[in-house]
């Protein structure tokens, strides 16, 4: 049974870095996808980015494209996004979740507990 954990997060300006990982502490992240989606008060939870465990290819939403990047480490059972130039937008609670095979933004049905990432102007 898939459980995952999140760390990073935390506030930065504008403009700023911040790095998430995820890990699936219960098992391998082969066969599976990783992915990233966040959350705002009163709005629906939007997809980020995924990567699979096996081959690292990679999805992202158009919103982050060139910021953000997702890589992995199979012997940790971890996946990491790195998240550049942050903008006060991105502000969310940033939440990891797997599904099994190839990456998607829907589908995912194991999730972490959810981070919280600050952007201030």
């Amino acid at each position: 049974q898939v459980q995952l954990v999140e760390s990073g997060g935390g506030s930065v300006q504008a403009g700023g870095s911040l790095s998430l990982s995820c890990t699936n502490t219960r098992g391998t992240l082969n066969g599976y996808s990783m992915g990233w989606f966040r959350q705002t008060p009163g709005k629906e939870r939007e997809f980020v980015a995924a990567i699979t465990g096996d081959f690292g290819n990679t999805k992202y939403a158009d919103f982050v494209e060139g910021r953000f990047t997702l890589s992995r480490d199979s012997d940790r059972n971890t996946v990491y996004l790195q998240m550049n130039n942050l903008e006060p937008e991105d502000t969310a609670v940033y939440y990891c979740a797997t599904r099994r095979g190839v990456v998607g933004t829907t589908g995912y049905d194991a999730w972490g507990q959810g981070i919280q990432v600050t952007v201030s102007s």
